[in-house]
């Protein structure tokens, strides 16, 4: 089992930057494609970006395509999500998810059911 720690998050003015981590421990994070969803208040938990285990396939929702990269370092166990050019709608509570299975096409990646491991969360504001 592995355990996730989300970490990086904050206020920021719109059209700033945040580059957000998830820090995994207990496994080997190549064991698992990586996923980043978040939440706003009042709503459903939202597929944002995802990588394989390798890191040679990403997706993105379409919301952040061109504004955010999803990228991983599985020598050091750790995931990062880099947001630029950012939105008040992309105020949320963001969500690291881990997934040990094998998924046949990027876009099998997004089902927020697909994923086993979930971190706690950490808030990002973009607010003036």
């Amino acid at each position: 089992q592995v355990q996730l720690v989300e970490s990086g998050g904050g206020l920021v003015q719109p059209g700033g930057s945040l580059r957000l981590s998830c820090a995994a421990s207990g496994r080997t994070l190549s064991s698992y494609a990586m996923g980043w969803f978040r939440q706003a208040p009042g709503k459903e938990r939202d597929f944002v970006a995802a990588i394989s285990r390798s890191g040679a396939r990403t997706f993105y929702a379409d919301s952040v395509k061109g504004r955010f990269t999803i990228s991983r370092d599985n020598a050091r166990n750790t995931v990062l999500l880099q947001m630029n050019s950012l939105k008040p709608d992309d105020t949320a509570v963001y969500y690291c998810a881990g997934s040990s299975r094998v998924f046949s096409t990027p876009q099998g990646m997004a089902p927020r059911s697909g994923y086993d491991y979930w971190g706690q969360g950490t808030q990002v504001t973009v607010s003036s």
